[in-house]
């Protein structure tokens, strides 16, 4: 049976009709090359929020369902055109939309996550011949209902889509050539990835990085789906997302990574008892919000301060739940700082490596930066920093660690 490789492409690609015509004939070739072929396609680059901007003209805050329906619209025209696209080229296409595949959701509007996927009827086509358009970013939840998938959704589209058809390879289209050591615009001797472990990519998406969407690497991890991050304007090779490789661990540090969507709230002299900790973030995670770094330092008089970090975006939200909070358990005021950000180094090397925490901080100290917060994993070192310092950071972590076997002793 003919390879089957699934290809990703985002708003960017498809932002006009002169790139969607670029975007068949990339399909063309890799049909025309003997594989098979399943093209995922965002909306047209400013699409979605033209769209949001239509639905929110009409109200402050419209329905969450017919939202979806209206944004999810934006999807169903890129594939419809691609497919025109293809045909009009002579290769045989048709779009299919979630809820015609069927890529089943939760029914949780504009976050959705993907439950299952019924690949028959794609398969179906794709025996006949043909190349499968599909418009990515939606799917269906059990009530019938359209849902989407949130910002950057299409990606877990691709990948949700190869897992269910045990494809060959997933190809993610984008206006980048592949994962970067860091943001080449803010270090210009950043170099482009050759191969990254999943755990990598997963550290780097949370971080930051924008290059994939988190539940995509998540996917991919899950059913082991080779990803393959490529430039939708050039034929070079980009960066594979891969399992991790024997002689990964050479490598210390992979890639730095900033983040500057970030507030810090602190919530003083909360009474130190069982419990308390999970009275104050239950209700923050039943709004959805994603609480990041926690530190909590406990004092001799009974109480703590309580100190994390949410994305700016959602700081009003939390610092409202904080505050009711606050005056059931006796606590102090909170505040909250949003003039910060996270700078992260990630490297599977980092596992068999000592000091590399201790460098970090060596070299951050050494240009006057003072750290707010501290985070680890196995893989990680995140820190919190004034955020006028976060290019500087990132600069200076890049050169001294990107490349580097160990750490400097």
């Amino acid at each position: 049976m003919r390879p089957l490789v699934v290809q990703k492409y985002g708003g960017t690609s498809v932002g006009s009709i002169d790139r969607i015509q670029n975007v068949a004939r990339r399909v063309q070739a890799t049909v025309d090359a003997g594989n098979r072929v399943i093209a995922v396609v965002s909306a047209m680059s400013g699409e979605t929020n033209r769209l949001l901007e239509l639905a929110g003209g009409i109200c402050k805050e419209p329905s969450v369902r017919e939202t979806d329906v209206v944004i999810a619209s934006g999807e169903q025209v890129s594939a419809a055109l691609l497919s025109i696209a293809l045909s009009h080229g002579g290769t045989r296409a048709r779009s299919f939309l979630g809820h015609q595949i069927c890529i089943h959701t939760d029914a949780a509007h504009g976050r959705a996550r993907i439950r299952a996927i019924d690949a028959a009827r794609l398969n179906a086509f794709l025996d006949e011949g043909g190349a499968a358009i599909v418009a990515g970013f939606q799917g269906v939840n059990e009530a019938g209902d359209i849902t989407t998938l949130g910002r950057g959704g299409s990606d877990t589209t691709a990948v949700a889509i190869a897992a269910a058809t045990s494809a060959d390879a997933c190809e993610i289209y984008t206006d980048v050539d592949g994962v970067y050591t860091t943001d080449p615009r803010v270090v210009p001797e950043a170099r482009k990835l050759d191969r990254i472990s999943y755990d990598e990519m997963l550290e780097l998406a949370s971080l930051g990085a924008k290059v994939l969407q988190i539940r995509s690497v998540e996917f991919a991890k899950r059913y082991g789906v080779p990803v393959h991050v490529r430039s939708s304007f050039k034929e070079d090779t980009g960066t594979w997302v891969v399992p991790e490789e024997s002689n990964m661990e050479d490598v210390l540090v992979s890639g730095v990574a900033f983040d500057r969507d970030q507030a810090k709230i602190t919530l003083p002299n909360v009474p130190d008892r069982p419990g308390l900790a999970a009275h104050i973030f239950s209700p923050i995670a039943e709004e959805g919000i994603v609480v990041d770094m926690i530190i909590q330092n406990v004092s001799d008089d009974g109480t703590t301060d309580m100190t994390f970090t949410v994305p700016r975006s959602d700081v009003e939200r939390a610092m409202a739940i904080v505050r009711a909070v606050s005056a059931e358990v006796g606590a102090g005021e909170p505040t909250t700082e949003g003039d910060i950000a996270k700078v992260s180094v990630v490297g599977l090397g980092m596992r068999s490596h000592a000091g590399v925490a201790a460098q970090i901080f060596e070299l951050l100290g050494g240009e006057g930066i003072n750290i707010h917060m501290i985070s680890t994993s196995e893989i990680k070192v995140s820190v919190v920093i004034d955020a006028k310092y976060v290019e500087l950071a990132t600069r200076v972590l890049h050169k001294h660690l990107v490349g580097d076997a160990e750490p400097d002793s």
